[in-house]
């Protein structure tokens, strides 16, 4: 195996290096006089950076595709308060020369402990149809071991190893607290619903030495494959209630809240409600955590949010 040096947060304005990274993306553009250039993404288990490829585009476009590993002899400097990369050479290095773990960001939490966790908190469920689905997820070894591993997403939250795993034990024992503040909620169906809400993004992101969408995940959305793998365990359920069955589905239908953010149609029980808030806090809480810790050591504030539209006050204690 290679030893990898050099990491994304390791670079610094006018030095040269020879590293490898992971092709994350590239794209052809044109300069005023008409001569290509190359924008290409590197990126390892500490974050991504763009470069650019001024000269010998065409040897370095068809050097590597996005996902290959590359390695790359660059300078970095700074453009328009950015931090660049501009590429002198790229070329494919074969995936078994290196460690995949350089080049994935990763949960820190114990992955057994958080599967353990939640399985035991899903053998609390006290409706036998529901207890049942959860079985056939859980007695899926295929299915475990990909759960396991998935991101969340591919940038906004929980995006590294583990992600999905930790996203759904931490909403799992948030919707576990909300039911049981409300009367009349399902507390049995919301869990189901945390807990499969997003289980199409075992399919629809590929994760084996970067995080990206696949072409069924592209196609058709973690929301869309998610409904198919729950359909597909429930005709495994002798006499799995045809009722229920849509309960459970609408929740991953609508767990998004709303058309324009994706979901089919917007939440229409009480429990797709809660569902859909549950998410949303966990998400938003871990995505502004993560870009906090992102922000150099000591600042009261991070930099503009740009989707948030916001900065972000960190505190004094921020420089301790």
């Amino acid at each position: 195996m290679t030893a990898k040096q050099i990491y994304v947060t390791d670079i610094v304005a006018g030095e040269t290096f020879e590293e490898i990274f992971v092709l994350a993306e590239k794209s052809m553009a044109h300069k005023r006089d008409g001569n290509p250039f190359l924008n290409i993404t590197l990126a390892d288990r500490s974050g991504q950076i763009r470069g650019v490829v001024w000269d010998d585009v065409a040897t370095a476009a068809s050097a590597a595709t996005a996902g290959d590993y590359v390695l790359v002899k660059a300078s970095a400097s700074e453009y328009r308060g950015t931090l660049q990369l501009v590429v002198k050479s790229m070329a494919p290095v074969p995936p078994e020369t290196v460690s995949p773990a350089d080049f994935l960001p990763a949960t820190k939490r114990d992955v057994a402990q958080m599967a353990a966790r939640l399985k035991a908190l899903t053998d609390t469920i006290r409706s036998p149809e529901l207890k049942a689905l959860m079985d056939a997820f859980w007695n899926d070894a295929e299915f475990v071991e990909l759960f396991k591993r998935a991101p969340a997403a591919k940038l906004m939250h929980h995006a590294y190893i583990g992600g999905l795993l930790e996203h759904t034990l931490s909403m799992s024992l948030l919707a576990d607290k909300v039911a049981g503040h409300y009367s009349g909620v399902d507390r049995d169906l919301l869990l189901v619903g945390a807990i499969l809400h997003d289980i199409g993004k075992v399919r629809e992101l590929s994760f084996s030495h970067r995080i990206d969408y696949t072409d069924e995940g592209r196609l058709l959305s973690h929301i869309v494959i998610g409904v198919q793998m729950v359909a597909e365990k429930i005709a495994s359920i002798p006499n799995f209630p045809d009722g229920l069955a849509t309960m459970v589905q609408h929740l991953i239908v609508s767990h998004h809240g709303a058309r324009e953010f994706g979901s089919p149609e917007p939440p229409k029980t009480i429990e797709a409600v809660l569902l859909n808030y549950v998410d949303e806090i966990d998400s938003r809480v871990n995505a502004i955590r993560e870009f906090m810790a992102a922000e150099a050591p000591g600042e009261n504030w991070t930099a503009y949010h740009r989707l948030l539209e916001r900065h972000f006050y960190i505190g004094e204690n921020s420089k301790s």
